[in-house]
């Protein structure tokens, strides 16, 4: 038998189109120019890629069109990035999803077009692959495959987005019987357990998964444990946060990492507000994910700056020590970044002889 894949996800793949540097939204019958832009695979994808980046095993069940932004997803994350797409399929005729993805002030407005797939859940998935983790995008009904996962034995995880009726039922949350753990934002937290505090939220969502962690941007992240007992909070890092498209994603990859190293509620935390942190300053949710040779340049500059007498670095250093269980080979140490075209071209050049 072949070895499970570490990690399993579902969901809907879009083109994401960002463009940052805007001092607000266009007024009506305006225009602006804006200096960044960014063009790369989104949605379930942003999960995909910074798992994968992370060195975990990757297989992705999604709808991919045959029009030039499918290719260009399905070429990014199968032949770039590494993710097994074993799973997914290519259905003629059908507009990909894209995202339009405006990135004001350090936080972002989007727009999205998108058509339902040609072919129901269960005829796209007939059968769950093997996998020792699996991460979904909770929609308002559940999928089928959630209860057969789990009785595989699959610790599931989900997320979930914004809700357009803004209706925001707690009946969504019902679906979570068969998950391990839950990792939404701290407005969506709010919004569908009619909390006003994200640690009052993470406390009604320890209710219904073992593991609850809500994220709060710059604030850092909360996390109950209820099969350890651990409860924590984790500030965010420092850093100068340029795009926040995918951040939430990259977040949960890496907090999956950390459950499969069985690491503490509190270095699992840490480690995925790291990974979100790095990716917030670069342009474009899924390829703003870090490598690992940017954990290792990251780390570098903690060791060097604690050197010269950066009490908050070496705080930042003896917080993060527990990564030398993880560095590579286990993981890629170069990546690419998102680049304005999604031209063949841009695929096809080797990263060393671009200029990005």
């Amino acid at each position: 038998m072949s070895e499970p894949f570490d990690l399993f996800l579902s969901g809907t793949v879009f083109l994401d189109i960002v463009f940052t540097g805007l001092g607000d939204l266009p007024a009506r019958g305006t225009e602006q120019l804006v200096d960044g832009m960014g063009s790369c695979p989104g949605g379930i994808a942003n999960l995909g890629i910074a798992a994968s980046r992370l060195g975990l095993r990757t297989t992705l069940a999604a709808a991919f069109g045959d029009d030039a932004y499918g290719d260009f997803c399905w070429t990014t994350l199968a032949d770039q990035e590494q993710v097994d797409l074993g799973p997914s399929r290519r259905f003629s005729h059908w507009h990909s999803p894209v995202t339009v993805s405006m990135v004001i002030d350090r936080d972002r407005a989007m727009l999205t077009h998108m058509h339902p797939p040609p072919v129901p859940p269960k005829e796209l998935l007939p059968q769950v692959p093997d996998a020792r983790i699996g991460f979904a995008h909770l929609e308002p009904e559940p999928y089928e495959w959630y209860a057969d996962a789990a009785a595989s034995g699959m610790r599931l995880f989900a997320d979930i987005g914004w809700d357009p009726a803004e209706k925001w039922s707690s009946s969504v949350l019902d679906q979570l019987e068969n998950f391990h753990g839950f990792v939404p934002n701290s407005v969506e937290a709010m919004a569908y357990t009619h909390t006003d505090d994200p640690h009052d939220a993470v406390h009604a969502l320890a209710e219904h998964v073992p593991v609850a962690v809500v994220t709060c941007g710059g604030q850092g992240a909360l996390g109950v444990d209820s099969i350890t007992g651990e409860e924590e909070w984790v500030p965010s890092l420092p850093v100068n946060a340029h795009d926040p498209t995918g951040a939430g994603d990259v977040f949960g990859a890496a907090f999956v990492l950390g459950t499969l190293q069985d690491w503490p509620l509190r270095q699992r935390l840490a480690f995925a507000n790291l990974c979100a942190a790095l990716s917030v300053q670069h342009v474009g949710g899924s390829l703003a994910a870090p490598g690992w040779g940017d954990i290792i340049d990251w780390l570098a500059g903690a060791r060097a700056r604690a050197a010269a007498g950066s009490q908050t670095a070496a705080e930042h250093v003896a917080s993060y020590a527990f990564l030398a269980d993880v560095m590579p080979p286990s993981g890629r140490l170069n990546v690419r970044r998102a680049a304005a075209t999604i031209a063949r071209i841009s695929d096809a050049t080797p990263p060393a002889a671009r200029r990005d």
